[in-house]
C-alpha cells in the first residue's frame, strides 16, 4: 500500500464535504507531477491524508483512501470547466483523475507549522516541496502525522 496526501482548498471541497457524498472523483489536476502520481502509482485502497490548503491555518484534517482506477479528467473536456484544456479530448485525454472515499476526520488538525516543526516529518514533500497538490509520504511519515492527529 501507498501513501499520498491531496490538498483541497477548503471553501472548494473541505473533508467536511467529502465526508457528505463519501466518495468524490478528484478532478482539476493540472501539474505533470501530481497527474503522474495519480496515473502511475496510485493504486486502489491506497492511504490519503487530506489536508487543507490555501486558508487561515493550513492543515491534514482527514483520512481518505484511492477507490477507483485512475481514468480521464472529464473535466478538461468541459468548455464551461475552468479546468477545460483545449488540447485534451476523451480520444487522447491529457489529465487523470481518480476518486477518493472518506475514512474518518482527526481528531484535531495538523497544521503546517506543527509539521515544520517535527524533527521526525523534515524531509516530508509537503515541507521540502510545498506546492504540489499530490504528494507521496512514507509510512513513517503517514504514522507521525497520524499520531500528532489523535
Amino acid at each position: 500500500m501507498n501513501y499520498w496526501l491531496m490538498k483541497s482548498e477548503p471553501d472548494e471541497f473541505s473533508i467536511d464535504d467529502l465526508q457528505k457524498v463519501g466518495q468524490e472523483p478528484w478532478t482539476g489536476i493540472r501539474n505533470y507531477q501530481a497527474r503522474n502520481f495519480m496515473r502511475d502509482s496510485m493504486q486502489i485502497g491506497d492511504q490519503i491524508l487530506f489536508y487543507h490548503s490555501s486558508c487561515k491555518v493550513p492543515a491534514v484534517v482527514g483520512i481518505a483512501k484511492v477507490a477507483s482506477q485512475p481514468y480521464a479528467d472529464f473535466s478538461a473536456f468541459d468548455p464551461e470547466s475552468k479546468y477545460f484544456d483545449p488540447k485534451s479530448s476523451p480520444e487522447n485525454p491529457r489529465w487523470q483523475m481518480v476518486d477518493i472515499s472518506f475514512i474518518s476526520k482527526l481528531a484535531k488538525p495538523v497544521t503546517l507549522s506543527s509539521i515544520k516543526a517535527c524533527p521526525e516529518l523534515n524531509t516530508m514533500a509537503l515541507v521540502n516541496r510545498s506546492r504540489l497538490s499530490i504528494q507521496p509520504v512514507t509510512e513513517q511519515e503517514w504514522q507521525q502525522v497520524l499520531a500528532m492527529g489523535t
